[in-house]
């Protein structure tokens, strides 16, 4: 489960990353991922993350079972996440017929790739 510091819940939050942010395309989804997100909360320090699973992912119960997948898969790979940095993971339609596994082989090549431009 994703700790309740590490949510993205502002809108203000997603924009930011997503229109300044750098973009990688892990296959099923496109992170965003922007180093230094300000931020005026608590536990400035802990990485934001954000998870946005739009109509073209399938059903309102396909949506929230990618949405689960990705969340406990990002919760497993917090500390590859730069501190204070905002992140946000774009689920495309594929994310739907993919398995937890591969959903996180995604992210981890998405991750290693954020890592290594930056």
């Amino acid at each position: 489960m994703l700790p309740a510091v590490n949510r993205m819940r502002r809108s203000s939050d997603f924009a930011s990353v997503v229109s300044s942010g750098v973009r990688i395309r892990g296959g099923a989804f496109v992170v965003h991922q922007r180093r230094e997100l300000v931020r005026t909360d608590p536990g400035g320090g802990a990485p934001l993350v954000g998870f946005v699973v739009g109509r073209n992912v399938g059903g309102s119960v396909q949506r929230h079972q990618v949405s689960r997948r990705l969340r406990a898969q990002v919760a497993q790979r917090l500390d590859r996440l730069p501190a204070g940095s905002g992140t946000v993971v774009r689920a495309l339609p594929r994310a739907a017929a993919l398995t937890s596994a591969q959903l996180g082989a995604g992210l981890d090549q998405a991750l290693a790739k954020l890592a290594g431009g930056q």
